[in-house]
């Protein structure tokens, strides 16, 4: 409590010359000037790439708010029933759906007809191309690569969850903070991004930044600007406003995973078939690069 009441004081006297993060305090000079020096090898700014022991909170104001958050252990007070719309990405979305499924069942307990994780595509500039955003296929209509898009999986969930499903995006990484696919499915639309509403700005990304660290600090943050690059261990924070989500094909959706052995069941592999029946609109895009609309084809 001494530190947070200094921190109070100092952020009511004048703003903070330095971000503030959970783990800041224990950073020294040259661990931040590598940061820096890091960002410069990417091609990014000091001001792009916000490592995940520097924090998204500008505002003196803002960072000490956050602050007391953490220190007391407390998260931002929201509602159960404020839901919020969100998005990860990690490479290819097929086992990431999966994931973020099995936790929508055991943490909030949801039902197959009540699951909201989707397949989709986020971060591009462009948006949509006359209201398509596809996957690749052989007519070359509105290509998510092309549009600046990557592979992504959101979901609508209650806003004092969103941690919780923070860390569940930090497990897929391994304990050098790649993705499973990271020497396969590389590029732009493999990318790793967090969509949260407001971005920077919102105290989802202080959260973001809190989960991070209990799961070991692997990953950096940098806010997104669209069209960004994939870069190993980083992962960009995007504003859903700015950033939003499309959805992706119904026959990407509740697919089986990337990897040997990654071979759902026949419950779960039906899910999509069983939502467009009751309505849901999957898009009018062409079925892949052949046709099939199976695995991409």
């Amino acid at each position: 409590m001494k530190v947070l009441l200094l921190l109070l004081l100092q952020g009511a006297a004048n703003a903070w010359t330095a971000p503030l993060s959970p783990t800041a305090a224990r950073l020294s000079s040259p661990a931040r000037t590598q940061t820096a020096l890091a960002a410069n090898k990417h091609g990014l700014g000091d001001d792009d790439v916000t490592s995940s022991r520097r924090s998204f909170l500008t505002s003196s104001a803002a960072a000490v708010l956050a602050s007391a958050a953490i220190s007391s252990n407390a998260r931002p007070s929201f509602a159960d029933d404020d839901l919020i719309d969100v998005y990860f990405g990690c490479g290819c979305f097929w086992h990431v759906q999966h994931e973020f499924v099995e936790a929508e069942r055991t943490i909030l307990g949801r039902s197959d007809d009540q699951i909201t994780s989707r397949a989709g595509y986020a971060g591009g500039k462009a948006g949509a191309l006359d209201g398509k955003v596809c996957y690749h296929n052989a007519q070359n209509i509105a290509d998510y690569g092309k549009l600046g898009h990557a592979e992504v999986v959101s979901m609508r969930i209650p806003a004092s969850k969103f941690e919780d499903f923070a860390v569940e995006y930090f497990k897929l990484f391994d304990k050098d903070g790649l993705r499973p696919d990271q020497w396969g499915d590389r590029g732009t639309e493999y990318r790793n991004l967090v969509g949260i509403p407001g971005g920077k700005s919102s105290p989802f990304a202080e959260l973001l930044v809190k989960a991070s660290v209990a799961t070991g600090d692997k990953l950096d943050f940098a806010v997104g600007k669209g069209d960004d690059k994939d870069l190993p261990k980083v992962s960009f924070i995007m504003d859903t406003a700015d950033y939003p989500v499309f959805v992706a094909e119904q026959y990407h959706q509740f697919h089986d995973g990337f990897k040997f052995g990654e071979n759902y069941p026949d419950s779960y592999n039906s899910l999509g078939a069983k939502f467009a029946k009751k309505g849901e609109d999957f898009g009018k895009c062409p079925n892949g690069m052949m046709g099939i609309g199976l695995g991409g084809l």
